[in-house]
């Protein structure tokens, strides 16, 4: 069974489509840096509807032992940055990422990326849900940006659309 590394986006668009219970289904071990959850707990104190770690037994705090200083001139946020620089350390472990730029950053380090899209196919492929384009429509109404075209070839993807 893989293992992963999440950011906070991840973890945030699959709490608020009520599929952040997958992730332990899908994964052996799930990892978060505590730059993770600082972003998370600095969403709760500002309002918003956001996963608390705490209630998620089998999230588990792991911080890099180094943060890669040649990232550090993109404009990345500090749990993108230090999610990646885990994965450098732990290269047998998926990233979770959303962000473009992120992903395609942590695709050149030789990163394996997977984004909530990526997780829905997952879900859907071990039958965990038996349609993806609901929850494809929930994430767009959670505040997620997905195009019409990546809508569609996600569709095509789970074999909903041809």
């Amino acid at each position: 069974m893989l293992n992963a590394i999440s950011n906070t986006s991840p973890l945030l668009y699959l709490y608020r489509i009520e599929g952040i219970e997958w992730l332990p289904e899908l994964f052996g071990e799930i990892w978060v840096p505590a730059a993770v959850k600082a972003e998370l707990q600095d969403g709760r104190n500002k309002g918003y509807d956001v996963p608390d770690p705490k209630n998620f037994s089998w999230l588990k705090t792991v911080n890099p032992k180094v943060q890669s200083s040649e990232w550090l001139s993109l404009d990345l946020g500090p749990g993108e940055l230090a999610a990646m620089s885990l994965a450098l350390e732990n290269p047998q472990y998926v990233v979770l990422l959303d962000d473009m730029l992120a992903r395609r950053t942590a695709r050149a380090a030789g990163l394996q990326v997977w984004g909530t899209l990526k997780v829905l196919l997952e879900t859907k492929s071990r039958g965990f849900i038996k349609k993806v384009e609901p929850y494809v429509e929930r994430l767009i109404s959670a505040g997620m940006w997905i195009t019409d075209d990546v809508k569609q070839r996600i569709l095509v993807l789970a074999e909903e659309k041809d």
